[in-house]
C-alpha cells in the first residue's frame, strides 16, 4: 500500500463495428462452426453496434480526465473514424488489434466474445499497470480525479455485495439473457474463494484495474483462463474478468468500496419500458453535476426513440 497518488493511469476501451461486412463475414463462419447451442446473451446483434457511442466516449475522456497517461484502443482488424476525437485524446491513442493481446493464444481467434476479449486486456504491450477499462458505451458526464478511481494505489470499486446464493441454485434462470452477466460474476466469485451468498456484484461503469493482479490471476488460473477464452461468442461456462479481479483485489485487502452513486445506466430495451419523460429526466441528471458516468448499453435504440438524447449526451459529456 502506498500514500503516494498514482502517477500513470491509462484507459483500455473496447470497440467493434459489427457492421463491417468483412466482420459480418467473419462472424457468421465463427457462428456457423459452433459445436453447442449458443446463449442467447452471446447472439444479440446490438452487442456489435456502433454508433458514435467511441466518439462520445473519447471527447468525455479529454474533457473530464485530461490526465490519463494513454488510452489503448483494442480492435478486431478495424479502425474507426476518429476525425471528431479532440486532438489531446487522438495523440495519446494507440490502436492495439486482437492478434496483440492474444498472441501465443491464437486458436481463440477470431472472437466475437467481451469476456475472452477482457480476459486478455491486460497483455497490451506498454500499459500501465493501473488502468481503467471501459466498454464504448460508458461515458465520463462529470470532472474525474485520479483518487475517484485509484485510491492509496486501490481500485475503487462501485457496485454492492449480493446474496446470489438462490439464483445460483436456479437451473430455470440459465437462459435468461438479463441473468446473464449475473451467473458470470458468480463463477469469477467462486474462481476467487467466494461463495455466491456473499459476492461483490460491480455496476455497469468504468472498471478501475491492476495489470499486475491480472497477470498473477492468469498465471494461477491458467487452465480457467484458456479455456474461458475459447469461446468465439458468450457463454455460461465463462467467468466475468473484471469480477475476478475484483474479488482478487477484496481476498487481498486492496480495495476501497464507496457507498455514494456516481453512476447512471441505461439498459438495453430502456427506451420501450421508461416513459420518455423519465428518460429525459436520466439524462438531465447525467448533466448536472451529481454523476461522473453515464452507461447507455443500447445508444442506437436510445437515439430512434428519443433523438434529443444525442444533444443530451453531447452537453454530459462536454462536447
Amino acid at each position: 500500500m502506498t500514500s503516494e497518488p498514482e502517477t500513470a493511469i491509462d484507459a483500455v476501451i473496447t470497440w467493434v463495428d459489427g457492421s463491417d461486412p468483412a466482420h459480418i463475414a467473419r462472424r457468421r463462419a465463427r457462428r456457423a462452426q459452433a459445436a453447442s447451442r449458443l446463449h442467447p446473451n452471446g447472439l444479440n446483434p446490438h452487442r456489435w453496434g456502433s454508433s458514435d457511442e467511441l466518439t462520445y466516449c473519447l471527447t468525455g475522456l479529454a474533457n473530464h480526465a485530461p490526465w490519463l497517461r494513454h488510452v489503448w484502443l483494442v480492435t478486431d482488424a478495424q479502425t474507426p473514424d476518429l476525425s471528431a476525437v479532440p486532438p489531446q485524446i487522438q495523440k495519446r491513442l494507440t490502436i492495439i488489434d486482437h492478434s496483440v493481446i492474444f498472441a501465443g493464444y491464437e486458436q481463440a481467434l477470431p472472437t466475437f466474445n467481451s469476456l475472452s476479449i477482457e480476459a486478455m486486456l491486460w497483455r497490451i504491450p506498454g500499459l500501465a499497470d493501473a488502468f481503467l477499462y471501459f466498454n464504448d458505451d460508458v461515458f465520463l458526464t462529470g470532472r474525474l480525479l485520479p483518487e475517484d478511481v485509484f485510491h492509496h494505489g486501490h481500485p475503487v470499486l462501485r457496485g454492492k455485495w449480493v446474496d446470489y446464493s438462490a439464483l445460483a441454485e436456479d437451473e430455470a434462470s440459465l437462459q435468461d439473457p438479463a441473468l446473464f452477466n449475473h451467473f458470470t460474476q458468480i463463477s469469477a466469485a467462486r474462481l476467487a474463494g467466494f461463495s455466491p451468498a456473499h459476492m461483490w456484484a460491480s455496476a455497469h461503469v468504468v472498471h478501475p484495474m491492476r495489470r499486475t493482479l491480472l497477470a498473477n490471476l492468469f498465471a494461477s488460473h491458467h487452465d480457467a483462463f484458456v479455456a474461458s477464452i475459447s469461446h468465439p461468442f458468450r457463454d455460461l461456462a465463462q467467468f466475468q474478468p473484471m469480477a475476478l479481479h475484483n474479488h482478487a483485489a477484496i481476498r487481498a485487502g486492496s480495495f476501497v468500496s464507496i457507498a455514494t452513486k456516481d453512476h447512471l445506466h441505461v439498459r438495453s430495451g430502456a427506451e420501450t419500458q421508461i416513459s420518455p419523460q423519465d428518460m429525459r429526466a436520466t439524462l438531465h441528471r447525467a448533466t448536472s453535476g451529481g454523476s461522473k458516468f453515464l452507461c447507455i448499453n443500447d445508444f442506437p435504440q436510445l437515439a430512434a426513440a428519443l433523438p434529443e438524447s444525442r444533444e443530451w449526451i453531447k452537453r454530459a459529456i462536454g462536447a
